[in-house]
């Protein structure tokens, strides 16, 4: 059907609604996802793109050996947990996965009976929609300006910088050897090279970096990762390099969860102002709002 035909058919369809359930109609039209299928742009379909790419070279947890750290902390989870990447695997995803008994939402409290209770799922990664929302309503415009990635495992943050802002360079740096390989795969196949760089190295030996930053985006960057130690030593090097004035800081969870716990003597009101955020910018239902709100930005005073 062609577009006036089909454009046609539509408003003949709505003359039959009856007149009380119009305006519920509309505003279901407005603000729905159902039609998101149609109208994905080819940004979109990049990332998803990419994301096959990695599912095909990765386990389905998403987890590697030399991950060690990470690895024994989700089994001392309090609660069962399992990690499933959030940009990998969305939501109808993990139900087609589920349906194909490749995975489970619950796990038996007590072995043989019918006693369930829900796995926790963890994710290192953002998915698609905190993507399109750090970019799109978080940032921003990053025309001319540095990204750097703290941690950058798969390239996620990367590869949406890319498509999705103006930004003149995006930087990685991973200590995964790994991961630097996977990430370099999708910038090759891609053709991303012109504006992304990975570097393999940990981030204490990267302070010119840092001090130049525009942007710097960090989610969950520590916590499965590095003991407490060293994870004090990387945030004191983070707010010594982190200098900037009017740079930007993107943090998961908050600041102040990741600094709690840890001997530091880092003081945040001298350092940088936390930016009020809208979480409401997308009116549908089904969007997780809870991850949308451990999304933080900072400002460098």
């Amino acid at each position: 059907m062609e577009f006036r035909s089909a454009r046609q058919a539509v408003l003949q369809l709505l003359r039959t609604v009856a007149p009380a359930d119009l305006p519920a109609l509309l505003q279901w039209m407005r603000t729905t996802r159902d039609f998101d299928e149609f109208i994905q742009d080819n940004n979109d379909i990049i990332l998803k793109n990419i994301a096959e790419d990695l599912r095909n070279c990765l386990p389905l947890e998403t987890m590697l050996s030399s991950e060690h750290l990470a690895l024994q902390k989700i089994q001392q989870q309090p609660e069962p947990t399992v990690h499933v990447d959030a940009f990998l695997y969305d939501e109808d995803f993990i139900d087609s996965l589920c349906e194909e008994g490749k995975l489970s939402r619950y796990y038996c409290m007590v072995c043989g009976s019918h006693q369930t209770a829900p796995l926790g799922f963890i994710s290192h990664s953002f998915s698609l929609m905190e993507l399109k929302f750090i970019y799109h309503h978080v940032l921003p415009d990053l025309s001319g300006k540095v990204l750097v990635d703290v941690g950058s495992r798969l390239g996620i943050v990367l590869y949406g910088g890319y498509l999705y802002s103006s930004a003149s360079q995006l930087y990685g740096v991973e200590l995964n050897g790994d991961f630097c390989q996977l990430q370099e795969m999708v910038i090759k196949k891609y053709q991303f090279t012109d504006r992304i760089k990975v570097l393999h190295a940990d981030i204490c030996t990267q302070g010119s970096l840092l001090q130049n930053a525009d942007v710097i985006i960090m989610n969950n960057v520590f916590e499965y990762f590095l003991n407490e130690a060293e994870q004090a030593r990387a945030w004191e090097y983070i707010s010594h390099n982190v200098r900037k004035q009017g740079s930007l800081l993107v943090t998961v969870p908050s600041l102040e969860d990741s600094l709690s716990g840890l001997q530091v003597n880092i003081q945040l009101s001298p350092w940088v102002e936390e930016v009020p955020l809208n979480y409401d910018v997308y009116p549908e239902k089904d969007i997780d709002r809870e991850a949308l709100e451990q999304i933080h930005l900072y400002k460098i005073l």
